[in-house]
């Protein structure tokens, strides 16, 4: 429920902070007072859409914080555990909204103190929150709101998930076979083409990156010739013996002196001995160096010739079939996995299309029990609505909920095409509730399926703005009586201007303007005196008359008699 309602620089509210408690709780006040000022502010709270004019004159920002009392089991945590947002305590059962409207148009919102995005704070608004006004049914007039509210109702949160998961399973192995069919119905239109592919470019088994492996190697090979004439020119040089007879001599004459003096003198010339001995050694290193050069860029006409066909065929294919020579191989393969498709057997789409039928008649059988269901729940349904509308002085009314099975339009969520209608007048046709309903109507409406649903929803406050305009006498009690009832089950807050409704509330606040040079809306709650003055000025008007006060005092005498007890009360007259 909506405990606490706090407003601070909002068009003509300075600061106000307001209690709200259960049950039934009446706002009423002058026209102009300023009644639907407090319902933009908790719409702003709730995720509503954001205007720089709410914000008061001469104010940088204002403020709205509302907060939500939740059972544990409402919806609204596992939003706020889906979103990363956590209780202000742990333990705690608070949810408190707050959203900061800057003059400039600017707008924050923030859920326990953690800022959030507009949208997020729009959806766990929408959990906690139900708007009616006199024109506006919300999700009562959409067929979508419909079906939801009547799967509700019956408790079919299994059968829904149940159906839905069938239809995907359907969908998608039949989206399977549709592509394995287009894939094939592709594959005969080019069954010609795909069999001389597979035949040419099998031949020619193009492989990765061989392209850039045979240009490399032509290129090479092209100047082969000229770097072979090097290294021959090399390899002579080093095979001059004179080269290493001149060596050989150095190291013999160094060898002959350091024999002939002593020996600590022939140490000296040990390292001009062992490099000259180096010397010789890597002169033969060398030259078998050279010669394996030689070997490796030997020029080879023969394997050019090869490479430069191999490489000229690669890229004369991958002109002809419009690619790249490098993927050549990755076209082959789609080649030969066209023709596998059209050339395999065809107990694979057999099998496939089995899987199909299956799955179809799976999902059809969950979605007729579902359908089934739904009419055994709109036939209750009916019934509960027939039960308000009576009082609600709607009796010659009738309200239906229809379902009607269409197996051509099958979607996720059945086979069921689900439409609240009514008709307002005795033989009159049944139609949309949208189009039907004249606004009067239409708030009673509401009134009467929300009486009928209340059990089954999880909001934790419904507002109703106005819905008793354009009413009045036995039919404004009767208004009055089907509220208190919905606040019975439900935290219900009214915007009127009808005594009969505002006497059935459990709590009554006062709206009203104040001040000449600046002018501000407060709200008061108001004593059981005050309330009787209050009632007593919405019956006579302007000037309070004691006759007045005296139908006012009786009025909230009245409402607080509940059905039963009036029941008891016509049985003992008639007796």
């Amino acid at each position: 429920m909506l405990r606490e309602l706090y407003i601070q620089d909002i068009v003509l509210i300075d600061r106000l902070s307001i209690n709200i408690g259960d049950g039934l709780t009446a706002l009423t006040g002058e026209t102009g007072a300023g009644k639907s000022i407090l319902l933009d502010a908790l719409g702003l709270a709730t995720g509503g859409r954001a205007e720089k004019a709410l914000v008061r004159q001469g104010a940088k920002s204002g403020t709205i914080t509302a907060t939500f009392d939740a059972t544990p089991k409402h919806e609204v945590w596992s939003l706020l555990e889906e979103n990363g947002l956590s209780a202000h305590d742990e333990g705690a059962t608070d949810i408190i909204l707050r959203r900061v409207q800057e003059a400039d148009g600017r707008s924050r919102a923030f859920v326990n103190d953690q800022p959030v995005g507009i949208t997020l704070l729009r959806t766990i608004g929408e959990s906690l929150i139900e708007v009616h006004g006199q024109h506006q049914g919300q999700g009562f007039l959409q067929n979508a709101a419909h079906r939801e509210l009547l799967d509700d109702f019956g408790g079919h949160e299994k059968l829904v998930q149940t159906s839905a998961k069938a239809w995907t399973a359907w969908r998608d192995v039949e989206n399977e076979l549709e592509t394995r069919i287009h894939d094939r119905e592709v594959a005969v239109r080019e069954v010609d083409y795909l069999r001389h592919v597979v035949a040419e470019l099998g031949t020619l088994a193009p492989e990765p990156a061989e392209e850039a492996t045979l240009a490399a190697r032509r290129t090479m090979l092209m100047a082969a010739e000229k770097i072979a004439a090097e290294i021959a020119d090399a390899a002579s040089i080093l095979d001059d013996e004179s080269m290493e007879s001149k060596l050989s001599s150095v190291l013999g004459r160094i060898e002959k002196t350091q024999s002939q003096i002593g020996k600590e003198e022939g140490a000296e010339l040990a390292a001009v001995i062992a490099r000259v001995d180096t010397a010789l050694t890597e002169l033969h290193e060398a030259r078998s160096a050279v010669s394996k050069a030689a070997e490796l860029f030997r020029y080879d006409e023969d394997e050019l010739n090869r490479t430069e066909e191999r490489l000229f065929a690669l890229r004369a294919a991958a002109r002809k079939y419009n690619t790249l020579p490098d993927q050549l191989h990755s076209f082959l393969d789609k080649a030969v996995s066209s023709l596998e498709i059209l050339e395999g057997s065809e107990a694979d789409f057999a099998s496939l299309a089995k899987r199909v039928t299956l799955a179809k008649t799976q999902f059809f059988k969950q979605a007729t029990r579902l359908s089934a269901a739904r009419r055994k729940a709109a036939g209750l349904l009916d019934k509960a609505v027939a039960k308000e509308l009576g009082p609600l002085k709607l009796g010659k009314a009738t309200f239906t909920a229809s379902v009607e099975a269409d197996a051509a339009k099958a979607n996720a969520y059945g086979i069921d095409r689900i439409e609240f209608l009514i008709s307002t007048n005795p033989g009159a046709p049944l139609g949309p509730l949208k189009q039907i309903a004249s606004g009067g109507e239409l708030s009673r409406f509401v009134l009467a399926l929300k009486a009928a649903l209340v059990a089954k929803e999880n909001r934790t406050v419904i507002i109703f703005d106005e819905v008793d305009a354009g009413i009045g006498g036995a039919v404004a009690d009767a208004v009055g009586e089907r509220l208190a009832k919905l606040a019975a089950g439900a935290q219900v807050m009214v915007v009127t201007h009808s005594p009969q409704v505002a006497a059935r509330a459990q709590i009554h606040f006062l709206v009203s303007k104040t001040g000449r040079k600046k002018v501000i809306t407060s709200i008061m709650p108001l004593s059981p005196d005050e309330r009787t003055e209050e009632i007593a000025r919405m019956l006579s008007g302007a000037k309070v008359t004691s006759e007045a006060r005296a139908a006012a005092a009786k009025l909230l005498a009245a409402s607080l008699v509940t059905p039963k007890a009036k029941t008891k009360k016509k049985k003992a007259a008639a007796q």
